[in-house]
Order: structure tokens, then C-alpha cells, then sequence
């Protein structure tokens, strides 16, 4: 990018944070904290596990409506909308500000977040607790710029999400759902992510993975009188053993990882079935399908060794067996698309222009978050923090601190009507 083109937008930063009605939001977000925290433990309160995240949802539309937002709806997959319309140019395509709303953790777990000054302690309270805070935080500012009647022109329109599915086995499949089905399929222009605390990161890389449930059976039976049956257990560990001797490159970076193993009732039986989880990751593409192939092609070989053994009659007693009394099935039970985006991006220069003006600087890091499927798509998006700080998370043990949450704020309304406010 020119020195003239960061200039421009640099240029349209000063001149948007200037304006009045940032102001209005500015004094709404220095005053409101406390409200913002409210919003934040209450809702960390509410349970909201992979494909149980209906509690929540029904919380934030409820605050959405309270908020004012247009055309609130909960939809088929779970996603909590509202939005902004905009006011110049409604056929331009809307912005994106999303947060998910499922958290890593069990169901039926109790939840009592703890307040202590600026810190809030819950599982979840930074993941995605303070995305969804300061998603509320926006929507609360941009109508508190509303109800003091001064006009804020946008020219593209702005569509809330507390979306479904981030975690774990959900898959992005509230992210794939916003952008593969209708009505919005082909209308969003360009994706914000807050994911989180902070206020530096910006994921720009979308990191792929693709992920396996590996299930090996056979007949089972005594581990003394059925010895030489074929062992699902050795067999599953053979296949892990072949694929940890895999060369992974450093460039791009590739990694494997087994993060289940399970199978077999007793220590003296032979187990009838083994299955692990398997974990493959990688900036690029193509090394995810070379991972795919080799598990297929790992998994097939053992199994057709172990069947051609009993053929022969290596099986208990010396007995001949069935060709196929070994089994398997793969499952996929995971796919995020690697993707990046350009450097030249409009949405980065702007991000970069609005760092620039609160004195951030700007951190490009790569990370699987609900950016990945916009960004496999060609449509502009990035994953930041929503302010503050954050620890523990994805345990039991997790915080939040709210001091400096309200640079965060400032930089994602910047850089939202950044966005919002041209058509070009």
C-alpha cells in the first residue's frame, strides 16, 4: 500500500473520530461501564455449551430488542440478529459485527461468576464473555448516538450476530449458516470478529483444521483363551505410531495431534472396538488434505495387514478367520478452511489507521475463529479483542479484567464506521 493511500485513510480516521456523534458514543462507553460489566456476568451465568446454546440466545435478543435494534430473530441454527440499516446506500452490502455465544465447557455445569472491582471470574468470562459484552457495548453506543438526534449517516448496514457454533465440535456452523443460506448469503460485505479480551491482536490468518474420529472393531474376546485376535487397541496405536513419523513442515506450518483414545471394558478382554480423535492443522490447504490422505490410507493398511493375518489362520488356535474380521470407519467430525487475507485489504488498512490514531499497535497473528469461513470465501474480516484482559481460558479458572475495556471499544467503533460509513 502507497504512503498516500495510509494517509487517506488515516486522513478519514481523524475526521470520523472528530465527529460529535463518536463523542456522544465515546462519553456513553466511559460512563456505562458498570452497565456493560452487568451485562457481562449475567450472561457468562447462562450455560451455553456446543448445541445447547438456546438460554443465551434467548438472553441476547432479548437485550438486542432492549438496545433497539431492527428485525431481532433468533435464527434457524441458533444465531441471535438485529441490526442497524443503513441510511444512503441500502442496496450496498451490509458489515458484519459478530461474537459467539458457545462455550467450551460441559453442560450442567454450575456456574457462579465471582465480582471483584474490575475483575469478573467465570468460566467463559473472556471467551467469549467479552466479546458479547462488547458487542452490546457498540449496540448501546450507536443508540445513544441515535437519541441525541444527531445524524450519523451510514452507507452500509450493520448486522449484529451473537452467533452459534465457535467451539470445538460445533464447527463455525452459526458462521457457515450467516454466510451459505438465506437471507444473508451474498449481502455481507465485509466481518469484525470480538473474540475475547485485548486490544493489540488482529487475526488475519485464518489457521485450517480438519479433524477425525478413527474407529477400529474386531470380535474381542479373553485375553487368554482368544489370544491372537486381533487387538482394535494395538491396532488404532499402530496407525497413531505410522503417523507420528510423518515429516510436518515448519513452512507452513503443520501440526497433528491425538486428542482422544478410547476403548475396551476390562484389563483381561480383548476389546471389540478403539477410536481416537485426531487433530490435523495447517496455514495451508494442501498439506490438510495430505494429512486426510495419509490417516485414510494409514488406517486402511493396518487393518487389511490384521485381516490378511487371520486369512492365513494367525488367528487364535490357528484357526482360519473371516477376510473382514477387522473393521473401521472415519469420521469427520471437523473442517475450518485455511485462508488469509490480502495485505492490501481495505478493512486492514483502516484497522491499521485506527491503531495508528489511538496509539495500538497493530499485532498480525494467525488463529482458527469465526473469521476462517468469511475469509475462505474472498469477503474481508478479522478477529480482535474486545478491550480489557483477560486469563485462564478454556478452565475453570477463567478471568477478566475490564480496566482499559474502553480503548477496545473505541477502536472497534472506529474501525466499524469505518467500514460502515463508505460504499465504495
Amino acid at each position: 500500500m502507497s504512503d498516500l493511500g495510509r494517509a487517506s485513510a488515516f486522513s478519514r480516521v481523524i475526521h470520523l473520530a472528530a465527529q460529535r456523534a463518536v463523542h456522544e458514543a465515546f462519553q456513553w462507553m466511559h460512563l456505562q461501564e458498570p452497565r456493560i460489566m452487568d451485562w457481562q456476568a449475567e450472561l457468562v451465568a447462562i450455560a451455553a455449551p456446543p448445541f445447547h446454546e438456546e438460554q443465551r440466545a434467548a438472553w441476547l435478543a432479548d437485550r438486542f430488542r432492549e438496545l433497539g435494534l431492527d428485525q431481532v430473530e433468533i435464527d434457524s441454527t441458533g444465531n441471535v440478529l438485529g441490526s442497524c440499516p443503513p441510511s444512503v446506500a441500502p442496496e450496498a452490502g451490509w458489515i458484519l459485527l459478530s461474537a459467539h455465544i458457545d462455550t467450551i465447557f460441559p453442560p450442567g455445569l454450575p456456574i457462579r461468576p465471582k465480582r471483584e472491582g474490575s475483575r469478573l471470574q467465570a468460566p467463559g468470562a473472556c471467551d467469549n464473555g467479552a466479546g458479547l459484552a462488547g458487542l452490546l457495548a457498540i449496540a448501546a453506543a450507536l443508540k445513544a448516538i441515535a437519541e441525541s438526534a444527531i445524524v450519523l449517516p451510514l452507507q452500509r448496514g450493520i448486522l449484529f450476530a451473537g452467533n452459534v457454533g465457535e467451539e470445538g465440535d460445533g464447527d463455525l456452523r452459526g458462521m457457515r449458516h450467516l454466510y451459505l443460506q438465506p437471507p444473508w448469503r451474498g449481502r455481507i460485505a465485509a466481518n469484525l470478529v470480538l473474540d475475547g479480551a485485548g486490544h493489540e491482536i488482529v487475526v488475519s490468518q485464518a489457521l485450517g483444521s480438519r479433524r477425525f474420529m478413527v474407529t477400529i472393531t474386531a470380535p474381542g474376546g479373553h485375553s487368554w483363551t482368544d489370544a491372537g485376535t486381533p487387538n482394535p487397541i494395538v491396532l488404532l496405536s499402530t496407525v497413531i505410531s505410522r503417523l507420528s513419523e510423518l515429516k510436518l513442515g515448519e513452512s507452513p506450518r503443520t501440526t497433528m495431534n491425538v486428542g482422544t483414545i478410547e476403548g475396551g471394558t476390562s484389563v483381561n478382554a480383548i476389546p471389540e472396538s478403539a477410536s481416537a480423535r485426531f487433530d490435523f492443522r495447517s496455514t495451508d490447504a494442501e498439506q490438510l488434505i495430505r494429512l486426510e490422505v495419509e490417516l485414510h490410507r494409514a488406517v486402511e493398511d493396518v487393518v487389511l495387514a490384521a485381516n490378511r493375518q487371520v486369512l492365513r489362520g494367525n488367528g487364535p488356535g490357528g484357526a482360519k478367520g473371516s477376510a473382514k474380521v477387522v473393521g473401521f470407519a472415519i469420521r469427520k467430525i471437523g473442517d475450518r478452511p485455511a485462508a488469509a487475507l490480502p495485505e492490501d485489504a481495505k478493512i486492514l488498512e483502516a484497522l491499521r489507521a485506527v491503531d495508528r490514531h489511538l496509539g495500538i499497535r497493530t499485532e498480525l497473528r494467525t488463529a482458527s475463529t469465526d473469521a476462517n469461513i468469511p475469509l475462505s470465501l474472498g469477503i474481508e474480516a478479522v478477529s480482535i479483542g474486545a478491550g480489557g484482559d483477560g486469563g485462564g481460558v478454556h478452565t475453570y479458572a477463567e478471568w477478566y479484567d475490564s480496566r482499559d475495556r474502553e480503548t477496545g471499544l473505541r477502536r472497534i467503533l472506529l474501525l466499524l464506521l469505518a467500514l460502515a460509513g463508505s460504499a465504495d
